[in-house]
């Protein structure tokens, strides 16, 4: 074998290396593409040649010119056809007689030949036998080359154009009506991908569960010798973006056996039974191909739990669910095969799925710690240049709550940042602006804002800021700027100073102050309440409602879930359904008012003894348009405390 895969030893054609003439290169002719314009080109093509190299008809005569030319003696020999009498004279009487088939094999004629359309008329026998004409009659003759192409090219031509159409008609509807029982898995072989398990950081316990899995495909005998078995279905859970998918390329990349990759929407289609045929065609290929690995991704795609179907539920998802629940563990064996699946909706799973001896291993694959988050950049570092001064470890430390896409995406952030800013090393600074850059939008560098309302923007900013700064246990300000981001006019970013996983209920009403400290500032800077608050308001009654309805945190329904989650919700958006009287949302309704009011009194009282430190942030914000956190530090002289596991806050 060659370094690139080929064998040394090439096949060769007749002629290749023994003188003689070398074939003609047919790879032109692997891409042809029917179209009707080459039917019509090969018709205006035929028609051409039969136009101009097959001879061309003699005019025809009157029929009674035809009797005359007999009754003179002029015509000596007549052929009759059913279109036309042809008539020879007598120096073509030579002629050879017509030949068994039919076909006469004539010389252009010397002498006119005269045609005419023959009439019923029964005394021309009469007259060609006193005149001792010699007569005789041929069948219908055509041109061949016509023959065949309308009789056999054109009809042949037609029907294949149709069933193109046909064709690309069912593909764009969805579906192959010759092949939409074979399933849609793309193979990869081993040494296909690229991706290892030294690809992989911040999922540390979920990388351990895979590499056993591994292990088991390489050196089976080492878990069979001791009586043990290795799990048939191995589950990846976890929030988008954490890095189910690229787990399992790395489990691809490291197995050395044969990968089947597929999607869960690839399974349905808009025939029903073609998802359950699917099913069956790829566990039969993954059998033949024993051992191997079968990745099925977006799993709840076909996996949707059938108790909560109403009226029959989706006949074609659940057929085929039924058949991938047998294939998994039916009568037939499944030894050898491995079964990948990922989801980030594991509550809405089938719990036949979920049961031992199918997907009875669930791997959780969160988003990464701080030391995870250190690992995930340096990974996406590697193809990119980097100033000395760059601190990795700081960036991690700022971007709680990101998953690993959103670390990848900071990185490559960043190295377009330098390249815009025209530097060839991507700076500290760089790496800011691409947290800002995604956590509060795209800078808005030519939005014209009117005096008063910047002024308001940075009242409402400094509120925001100075809120967070005197409140005991809340994430400190990274960030404060007036310079419009997104839809907004301004922001306040909030990192948490470390990673905590439980949040207190002092933690939480501590928040709502801080989001309602914009709106408590605007009031008292103009006297009047502005729209810049509709999204700090929306938040701050989302948290007080979940206080109530999830966390049992309310005074007469304390330790008392009151929302339930239905099909369809999850954990990060869950569907609500009350499922309690309408007295109790109306005591909802009144809490939430009241804790609202509550904070928003406590959070005035704060500022209106810190005026005087409001209004020179306000000020230091219309000077400067951003203050970082050791300028807002240096005004107030202190800092907030503490931190929390929670995304970056971003308070507009």
């Amino acid at each position: 074998m060659n370094s690139d895969g080929s064998d040394s030893q090439k096949k060769k054609s007749p002629g290749d290396g023994f003188g003689g003439p070398r074939l003609p290169d047919l790879k032109p002719f692997k891409d042809w593409k029917f179209s009707a314009v080459y039917v019509v080109i090969l018709v205006a093509g035929i028609t051409f040649f039969n136009y101009v190299f097959i001879k061309r008809a003699n005019p025809t005569i009157d029929f009674s010119e035809f009797k005359a030319k007999i009754v003179s003696g002029e015509i000596k020999r007549v052929e009759l056809t059913d279109s036309y009498f042809t008539g020879y004279t007598a120096a073509q009487r030579e002629a050879p007689e017509p030949a068994g088939n039919g076909l006469r094999n004539r010389h252009p004629p010397k002498e006119p030949v005269y045609r005419a359309v023959p009439i019923n008329d029964p005394d021309i026998i009469k007259l060609m036998d006193e005149k001792r004409v010699s007569y005789y009659a041929v069948s219908r003759e055509g041109n061949l080359i016509l023959s065949i192409l309308f009789s056999w090219v054109l009809p042949v031509g037609v029907l294949f154009l149709i069933w193109r159409l046909i064709l690309k008609r069912l593909r764009t509807m969805g579906g192959n009506v010759l092949s939409v029982g074979q399933n849609k898995a793309v193979i990869l072989a081993e040494g296909d991908v690229a991706t290892c398990f030294s690809d992989v950081a911040g999922v540390d316990e979920a990388k351990e569960e895979l590499v056993e899995v591994v292990d088991f495909l390489k050196n089976p005998r080492k878990y069979t010798d001791i009586g043990g078995k290795i799990p048939k279905g191995v589950l990846l859970v976890g929030p988008p973006g954490t890095g189910k998918t690229l787990l399992a390329r790395a489990v691809a990349g490291e197995a050395g056996v044969a990968f089947f990759r597929m999607s869960g929407a690839d399974f349905v289609e808009m025939f029903v039974g073609v998802g359950a045929a699917r099913v069956r065609d790829l566990f039969k290929q993954a059998r033949e191909k024993a051992p191997c690995i079968i990745f099925i991704d977006e799993l709840d795609a076909i996996g949707k739990s059938r108790l909560n179907s109403v009226a029959g539920g989706n006949d074609e998802r659940e057929q085929t669910l039924n058949q991938l629940l047998v294939e998994m563990d039916g009568f037939e064996g499944t030894g050898g095969l491995i079964i990948l699946g990922a989801t980030n909706r594991p509550d809405v799973l089938d719990p036949a799925l979920l049961r031992p001896g199918r997907f009875d291993r669930q791997v959780l694959v969160d988003r990464p710690d701080l030391k995870g988050r250190e690992a995930i950049l340096r990974i996406h570092a590697r193809a990119v240049k980097l100033s000395r001064e760059v601190c990795l470890d700081g960036v991690a430390r700022i971007t709680s709550g990101f998953s690993g896409a959103d670390l990848a995406n900071i990185v490559n952030e960043a190295a377009l940042l330098a390249v815009r800013s025209g530097r060839t090393l991507v700076e500290q600074r760089d790496f800011s602006e691409a947290i800002e850059k995604i956590v509060a939008g795209l800078q808005k560098k030519t939005r014209v804002i009117p005096p008063e309302e910047r002024r308001l923007t940075a009242y409402h900013e400094a509120g925001h800021a100075l809120v967070a700064a005197f409140t005991p246990n809340a994430d400190q300000v990274q960030k404060i700027s007036i310079i419009p981001r997104g839809v907004s006019l301004g922001y306040t970013i909030q990192m948490p100073a470390e990673d905590r996983y439980t949040i207190t209920r002092s933690y939480l009403l501590g928040r709502i102050a801080m989001l309602l400290g914009g709106r408590v500032a605007e009031e008292m800077a103009s006297g009047e309440y502005s729209t810049g608050a509709a999204n700090d308001l929306m938040k701050a009654t989302d948290i007080a409602r979940k206080m109530i309805t999830d966390y049992g945190m309310s005074e007469r329904f304390r330790n008392v879930a009151l929302a339930s989650r239905g099909a369809g919700g999850n954990r990060e958006e869950p569907l609500f359904q009350r499922e309690y009287a309408e007295s109790t949302q109306q005591y909802v309704d009144e809490e939430i008012a009241r804790i609202l009011a509550e904070e928003y009194g406590k959070t005035k009282r704060m500022l209106e003894e810190r005026r005087s430190m409001l209004d020179e942030v306000a000020q230091a914000l219309l000077d400067k348009e951003t203050l970082d956190e050791r300028e807002f530090k240096a005004i107030t002289a202190a800092g907030g405390a503490g931190g929390t596991a929670w995304p970056p806050v971003v308070s507009e």
